[in-house]
């Protein structure tokens, strides 16, 4: 089994429903169990700023699938959830990314690990830091990189243990 960081998020229809339903296909995945799952945080959207806001999570799972059979698991749970993909950074029901793969550095057409921007975006970093605060990112420890980012905005929303096992 490897565990691998996933992040979720979304800003349209009902994010947090939409995040524990993604929650719970991961969970039934044969191959897939979730270990952990932070509270969701409302953050600012990012990359095309004129949507509102996102709520973002970030999950522990533990897979014995491939980086690339996990991306397309994550592929297909989006796609089941009615994510549209027509717009870079737009507005979205659901998204899956996976952050972190056992620490493999990985680079193809379909999938660069650990996710290639996630060091820059404080609404990943955030919640991450809250499952595995020693975690590095390109060799910098998650703590280290937050005090370079703008943080404002970011607050938590939905803080229940385990929030995404309820109806």
């Amino acid at each position: 089994m490897t565990r691998a960081y996933l992040g979720l998020g979304g800003n349209l229809g009902d994010p947090v429903k939409a995040m524990r339903q993604a929650l719970h296909a991961l969970d039934a995945d044969d191959r897939t169990q979730v270990v952990s799952v932070t509270p969701v945080y409302r953050t600012p959207p990012w990359g095309l700023v004129e949507q509102p806001p996102f709520l973002n999570a970030c999950a522990a799972v533990e897979t014995r699938r491939t980086p690339e059979e996990l991306l397309d698991l994550c592929l297909s749970i989006e796609a089941s959830l009615h994510r549209d993909r027509a717009v870079r950074w737009g507005p979205r029901t659901v998204d899956l990314d996976i952050l972190d793969f056992g620490g493999v550095a990985l680079h193809t057409e379909r999938l660069t690990l650990p996710h290639p921007r996630m060091a820059d975006r404080a609404f990943v970093l955030v919640p991450l830091a809250d499952l595995a605060p020693g975690l590095a990112v390109e060799g910098v420890g998650i703590a280290e990189r937050l005090q370079t980012l703008d943080r404002s905005g970011i607050e938590p929303v939905v803080t229940a243990p385990d929030w995404w096992r309820s109806a």
